[in-house]
């Protein structure tokens, strides 16, 4: 059967790809939410739905639509900046509609536990968006690992993530670049590769932040088979030559023992394939989240060490 959703975040830079999968899951929006108004995407995939720029209004509508039409939303898409995400949970789960909502779930771990008590007393689900859990190289490199650590379950993997995504001015302006809102770099780019990381190599044993700035944080994660060195940056001076002189924005790497994991192909299509499985009961929940919000709560609150022990090559670019 045709699922209801509303979605809260309409204007956001990922909201477009949860449009897309209401829509090529043959689903329906009935209702949008954004205070910015000007949100054209929407005439691509849902012109009929029902558009609000004040939440009053929009809880209302939510309130009186079933209570009119003898109907329910089922679900509702969370696409706001990190920070509210925890209170739009709340709102979903308490007026009878499932949650699914952007990385980070939430921005501390005390937060799930307190939205698991909110999904009993409702008896709605929480679901996330962790869309490299779908990748197929990711799943490949599961396999992978999960077999060799069946013949030697002590080995521990040697890894760099280096991920950096530049961005202007208007980054450092906008809730992005407020720490408090955002919950700073690692939650805001760095959240999917953590969960990703933590799901093939086992919990965290250790976190080390070498280095943080409004624009670069870098660190060690040890995980029970693997220490992690990662750099992550919005910083364009950061980006290899190479990719500078072809007049590109941004760089994704990550190396497993020296061999590098190709994994840039195939994202676009990850957020359907998220809500197909959501649809069949199968989406990840408040539980997937956990080690990941922990891991960049944790970043955020550890003080910086300096260059000392091991680091990430990319750590001595930073001045």
């Amino acid at each position: 059967m045709k699922k209801n959703f509303a979605l809260i975040g309409a204007s956001g830079y990922i909201a477009p790809r949860h449009m897309k999968a209401i829509t090529e899951t043959g689903n329906e929006l009935i209702a949008a939410l954004d205070p910015y108004d000007g949100i054209g995407i929407m005439d691509s995939h849902f012109p009929e739905a029902s558009f609000f720029t004040e939440f009053e209004r929009f809880d209302r509508f939510v309130d009186k639509w079933h209570r009119e039409n003898d109907k329910k939303i089922d679900y509702i898409a969370i696409t706001t900046p990190n920070y509210l995400h925890d209170a739009h949970i709340r709102f979903a789960l308490k007026s009878g509609c499932d949650a699914i909502c952007e990385k980070p779930l939430v921005l501390n771990p005390h937060n799930l536990k307190q939205l698991k008590v909110i999904e009993k007393e409702t008896g709605k689900k929480v679901y996330t968006i962790l869309q490299l859990r779908l990748h197929p190289s990711i799943i490949a490199l599961k396999e992978k690992v999960s077999k060799e650590l069946e013949k030697n379950p002590n080995k521990v993997y040697d890894i760099d993530l280096t991920y950096l995504t530049s961005r202007g001015k208007w980054y450092f302006v906008s809730w992005k670049g407020n720490e408090e809102k955002s919950g700073g770099i690692a939650s805001n780019i760095g959240v999917h590769f953590y969960d990703m990381l933590s799901w093939i190599f086992g919990e965290v044993q250790a976190n080390i932040v070498h280095i943080k700035t409004l624009d670069t944080n870098a660190g060690m994660l040890k995980l029970k088979n693997a220490n992690v060195k990662w750099f992550l940056s919005v910083n364009y001076n950061y980006l290899p030559k190479n990719i500078r002189d072809a007049e590109q924005t941004t760089f994704r790497s990550i190396t497993v023992e020296g061999e590098e994991i190709e994994f840039s192909r195939g994202f676009k299509d990850l957020h359907t394939l998220s809500y197909e499985e959501i649809l069949k009961g199968n989406g990840f929940g408040l539980d997937d989240a956990y080690s990941s919000v922990d891991i960049v709560s944790k970043i955020r609150k550890i003080e910086a060490i300096g260059l000392k022990g091991e680091y990430h090559s990319f750590c001595k670019k930073v001045k």
